[in-house]
């Protein structure tokens, strides 16, 4: 509720409206970015359910602090990931700052940053989150390749 003046008729009427289902949530989020075209796709708050929770494509998705060590750290790693998976169409690399966004799905639990979880096509709702492995290339990778629903294969993979 972000009444601009606030009475009791505006709390009965926002508790109304709350009964009869007609509010929408406010969702913290930047503003959507007009270009997100980058080997790592940029999620805010409003699109959140549209990106991460499709259930055509499998996402990798990394909730980071611009003020984090640790999250500074990783960005040419996860960038270099994001190149790396570039090519492939059911996967997302993709980041959000989970300071100026909501997380609008419970399921994504945030405790630190970076928090990293790999949300399965077929599995929105139960993601696997990455612990215990350096957060470098290869792991990274490792963690993908585990996994993914459908990854394709080139020749120089084979």
């Amino acid at each position: 509720m972000e009444p601009e003046e606030f009475d009791s008729d505006v709390l009965r009427q926002f508790v109304l409206a709350f009964k009869k289902g007609k509010l929408k949530p406010i969702v913290k989020s930047q503003p959507v970015p007009k270009n997100n075209k980058g080997p790592v796709k940029v999620v805010v708050g409003k699109t959140f359910d549209t990106i991460v929770m499709d259930p055509k494509n499998d996402v990798l998705i990394e909730f980071y602090a611009p003020w984090c060590g640790h999250c500074k750290k990783l960005e040419p790693v996860y960038n270099e990931l994001g190149k790396k998976y570039k090519n492939e169409k059911n996967l997302i690399i993709a980041k959000m700052d989970a300071t100026a966004n909501d997380v609008t799905n419970d399921h994504y639990k945030v405790e630190g940053f970076p928090t990293i979880y790999f949300a399965p096509k077929d599995k929105k709702n139960n993601p696997i989150k990455f612990e215990g492995g350096d957060r470098d290339l290869e792991h990274l990778s490792k963690f993908i390749e585990e996994h993914a629903t459908k990854l394709s294969r080139t020749k120089e993979e084979l």
